[in-house]
Parts: structure tokens; C-alpha cells; sequence
């Protein structure tokens, strides 16, 4: 079955599921680094733990919401790849694999996303044919 049109709406279900999935670990993050005492958060790069929250808010909630609408899909994933590669194997380093298992899942679907791109029902698509059209 190699019909363009399920290939695409086949890009289109990865990308909502797969962010709509990863919001619910980005948006609870949003009321952490705004709540109120000190934030509590790993720091794997030294920039302190504010900071740190906040690349993961700005991977796990911004980046999430572009690759869903596909805009700036393949720059987008980047974000969220280092996220999930942080989280596997920095802030769940000592725990067991069932535990990296989910940043491990979710780091093979960007990649996916990143390779295959966003597919024709995406805004990545519509200012490419719109570009196209312009010459």
C-alpha cells in the first residue's frame, strides 16, 4: 500500500500522537518552574535548575506544538531528541530500563519524524506549495 495519501495521513497520526502525548509531561512542567519556593529539577549542563526547567518547558511544550502542526517540523524535533536523550540517560540514569524505556520511545519517534518529515497536511507543506506557486 504505498498510496500518498495514507503515507501522509500516516505522518500526520504520528505527529499528533506523539505530541499530543508529550504534552502531558510538558505542561505540568510549566507549573513547576512558575509555582512558588525553590525549583526542584535536574541539571545536567550546570546552567542551574531554572534554567533547566525552562529548556525542557520551551522543548516539551513549544517544540511539542510545532511538530503538531508542522510547522518548522524537522528544527523542531532537535529540541526534543536532546530532551529525551537527557532524560533517558541522565535523569533516569540509575533507574531501571522500564523507566527510560518512555524517553527511549519518544526519542525513536522524533527521529522518525525528523527523517520522514511532516508530510503533506502539515504548514511545513502549505508555504512549500505556496513558494512553489510564487515562481
Amino acid at each position: 500500500m504505498s498510496n500518498p495519501l495514507f503515507k501522509n495521513i500516516g505522518k500526520l497520526a504520528i505527529r499528533l500522537a506523539t505530541g499530543g502525548m508529550m504534552l502531558t509531561h510538558g505542561i505540568p512542567k510549566i507549573g513547576r518552574l512558575f509555582g512558588e519556593g525553590p525549583v526542584k529539577f535536574h541539571d545536567p549542563f550546570g546552567l542551574g535548575p531554572e534554567i533547566s526547567l525552562g529548556l525542557a518547558v520551551i522543548a516539551e511544550v513549544i517544540c511539542t506544538i510545532l511538530v503538531m502542526v508542522g510547522f518548522k517540523t524537522r528544527i523542531a524535533t532537535i529540541p526534543l531528541m536532546l530532551t529525551m536523550l537527557t532524560a533517558a540517560f541522565y535523569a533516569h540514569a540509575d533507574d531501571p530500563f522500564g523507566t527510560k524505556e518512555k524517553p527511549l520511545l519518544f526519542l525513536v519517534l522524533f527521529v522518525a519524524i525528523l527523517i520522514m518529515g511532516p508530510g503533506k497536511f502539515s504548514i511545513d507543506s502549505r508555504i512549500k506549495s505556496k513558494k512553489r506557486s510564487l515562481f
